[in-house]
């Protein structure tokens, strides 16, 4: 990336700069807390919130990826879930090659979940993925080849708005019905589990999570940094006229669906590479994570955290995913998805730009003066 980028629009930008030293400074200091104070000391960070800071992370780069198309092109998914789930399973195919005989069964060749259903020889497409590079490319091809074509025939169709949100939506409500089925050979409604190493180490050993904690991190500044490169570039700036206004734009003669289908195939990459990730972190993956709830979420925590802006939904995701950790550990667990719901709504009426628009409305006083209203027609009814 050139300089003027760097320091104009990644270390110039203050948003990106805090965010940026955020992640530094938990890439360091997470594993420095977690091998040097001893457990008993307030200071030691234990290996549970490792993974746990893992797999919010990872949930960062998915909202990442939903911001680039929603906050700068205006394309609403409702199914980002599906590339985020489909990258998990390529990652968990490969993990399941290296369990060996070292399964319940003892079975060399097949997985558990199969010599259970009395398959007889491993399906063509489990071929390849005992290699890591294989499951890498089919991490990036896998989902990268769905957007293509989905979007190849929703953006050629133009199809938009709401109509386009509700496809999507169809589309991973689909896969999740696909997935659940044992048929399928993907381990049906109990999925993908029971890891035992990857690339050859263990992947229960604190310095295993310790290094996945860090590729993480890593990873979610290389998304962060392609992504801001995107948008601040001329490519970034036809992105937000098609999401401001498409008909113009198709006007003065630039192919809007063109613009649409790569930035869609580039955020689906981004949610493979994020469930790639989260997978080996968790220890499983089943069709659950196609739900289209889970979509549905991922746009709360950018509307939360502030779309359009990059890294308000990397805080979002951060601070929705620590919310719902802490609130459904307790007693209120039953109650998370109206606490989520109100969440929404109060950001949307009185927070459009979500957590990080708050300074700049306060400053404005249009955050002041909407309480104000709110209070006065409340005391009026």
């Amino acid at each position: 990336m050139s300089t003027p980028f760097v320091s104009t629009f990644l270390w110039g930008d203050k948003g990106s700069r805090y965010l940026l030293i955020l992640l530094c400074a938990l890439g360091v200091g997470v594993p420095i807390l977690n091998w040097l104070p001893p457990e008993n000391s307030w200071l030691h960070v234990p290996t549970y919130m490792v993974s746990l800071l893992g797999k919010y992370l990872c949930f960062a780069i998915l909202a990442l990826a939903l911001d680039l198309i929603w906050g700068y092109c205006g394309i609403l998914s409702l199914g980002h879930g599906a590339f985020f789930a489909l990258g998990g399973y390529a990652m968990g195919m490969y993990l399941m090659r290296q369990i060996g005989d070292r399964g319940v069964y003892g079975n060399a060749d097949l997985p558990d979940f199969m010599v259970f259903l009395n398959w007889q020889e491993l399906p063509w497409f489990w071929h390849g993925f005992e290699h890591f590079g294989f499951a890498l490319l089919m991490v990036l091809l896998v989902p990268g080849i769905l957007a293509f074509v989905f979007g190849w025939l929703a953006f050629r169709s133009r199809v938009s708005g709401v109509y386009l949100s509700i496809i999507t939506q169809a589309l991973t409500y689909a896969l999740m019905l696909a997935f659940f089925r044992n048929d399928m050979g993907f381990g049906g409604n109990n999925g993908l589990t029971d890891f035992k190493e990857i690339v050859g180490f263990d992947l229960q050993a604190t310095s295993t999570r310790i290094v996945l904690f860090v590729l993480s991190v890593l990873a979610l500044i290389l998304a962060y940094c392609a992504a801001r490169y995107i948008t601040a570039s001329k490519l970034g700036r036809v992105l937000v006229s098609v999401r401001d206004a498409e008909s113009r734009t198709r006007f003065l003669g630039y192919r809007v669906e063109h613009y649409k289908l790569m930035v869609f195939v580039v955020s689906a990459l981004l949610a493979g590479i994020a469930g790639a990730l989260y997978v080996p972190q968790v220890g499983i993956i089943n069709p659950s994570e196609f739900n289209p709830l889970n979509s549905i979420e991922i746009v709360i925590w950018v509307a939360i955290g502030g779309r359009g802006t990059l890294y308000g939904a990397v805080l979002g995701a951060l601070l929705v995913n620590y919310g719902k950790t802490y609130f459904t550990s307790g007693v209120f667990a039953e109650y998370w998805l109206f606490i989520l719901g109100a969440l929404f709504v109060v950001t949307t009426i009185y927070l459009p730009r979500g957590i990080v628009g708050l300074k700049e409305q306060w400053a404005k006083g249009k955050l002041a003066a909407l309480f104000k209203n709110a209070s006065s027609a409340k005391v009026a009814s």
